[in-house]
């Protein structure tokens, strides 16, 4: 089955968009025949969250509303992503990532990022520290569909655990100096995990993980809501990184979708207040906005609208090693979506098709 969309605006040239079987098959001036028409509205890559755990009332750790959070999420511009775990008990863990992914109604699932519950006590975040400990290397061999994952590199095992999980490795939720950060990463880590938070701050003397990330230039994920990290070190990230390195995400809880309120987040009380999601404690617990939202507020920022959604799209796409997402060019999957002039969605496609 193939859809032909008209008239769309990629580039800054108005082409036609031929789709097949899930795929983009071919990208011209005009095609001949009837098809969509999209008015000459701008198309960018559909989105690829690779750190987002929940949305409209549900959390990966439900277990049970995969298909419905893929909904919402392909509605406001994600196509493909990676559902997020919580540090909990590893038997409730390895029952959600264990789950069969294969069919959403919505946004693809590409595996799962663990985050957790390999981290550190210091640097938990909204984490729970009842459940954090040591790398198992045994114990995530259990573990299916587990596309990255998230650790501390300065816990016993975790240089052994890095070099045999076979996935994707971030850093963080650490309290790792520059060396041992360096030492994961010459191991085979490759991102860090939401930077700046959760971590060492970079310092003139001591430049911790954010140092040895710029050193080693890995990928960096960024909480781009305009509320964890301030206008200004987005762009600096953005400047010392750029648009290959750097990688927007949402971080996205239960919240995201809702109105301001009380709620659960790997199995603690979170309390939302003007949009801002807080433990008891005070940690900030993910964010309740989408990645499309993040998106805006890099643009908003000063980014470059065409870097902006590369940082969502083509750039996490290559870090989790998919190479056929984040692009509108035939031969990619044909995951796009239209925007009015005002950076508002009018349509998203998800593997050819249209989310209605």
């Amino acid at each position: 089955m193939g859809i032909l969309f008209k008239n769309a605006l990629i580039d800054g040239k108005t082409s036609d968009i031929m789709t097949q079987n899930g795929k983009i098959t071919e990208i011209a001036q005009k095609i001949t025949g009837s098809g969509v028409d999209l008015n000459g509205c701008r198309v960018f890559p559909g989105l690829v969250d690779v750190h987002a755990h929940g949305c409209i009332g549900f959390d990966t750790m439900d277990g049970d509303k995969l298909s419905e959070m893929s909904y919402y999420l392909a509605k406001n511009g994600t196509t493909s992503w990676l559902p997020t775990t919580m540090t909990m008990d590893m038997e409730t863990v390895k029952s959600v990532v264990n789950a069969d992914i294969s069919k959403t109604n919505g946004a693809n699932i590409l595996g799962f990022h663990m985050e957790g519950p390999y981290i550190s006590p210091k640097h938990k975040g909204a984490q729970n520290e009842k459940y954090i400990k040591n790398p198992d290397i045994a114990e995530f061999n259990s573990m299916r569909n587990v596309k990255m994952i998230t650790l501390a590199p300065e816990l016993e095992n975790s240089a052994e655990f890095i070099r045999k999980c076979g996935a994707v490795v971030s850093i963080g939720h650490t309290d790792a100096d520059y060396d041992i950060t360096v030492n994961a990463i010459e191991n085979g880590a490759v991102c860090l995990t939401h930077t700046f938070n959760a971590m060492p701050p970079l310092c003139h003397r001591n430049p911790g993980p954010i140092g040895a990330a710029v050193d080693k230039e890995i990928y960096v994920q960024v909480i781009c809501d305009g509320l964890h990290i301030h206008k200004s070190v987005i762009k600096m990230l953005y400047k010392t990184f750029g648009p290959d390195r750097m990688i927007i995400i949402s971080d996205s809880m239960r919240a995201a979708g809702l109105e301001d309120g009380t709620y659960e987040f790997g199995g603690q009380t979170v309390t939302v207040n003007n949009s801002v999601a807080r433990t008891a404690d005070g940690a900030i617990a993910g964010s309740t906005s989408t990645l499309f939202g993040c998106v805006k507020k890099a643009i908003e920022f000063g980014i470059p609208a065409d870097d902006a959604f590369k940082m969502a799209s083509e750039t996490p796409a290559k870090l989790i090693g998919i190479p056929d997402k984040g692009k509108i060019q035939a031969g990619y999957d044909a995951e796009f979506i239209v925007l009015s002039d005002d950076y508002n969605i009018k349509m998203t496609v998800v593997n050819g098709e249209i989310i209605s």
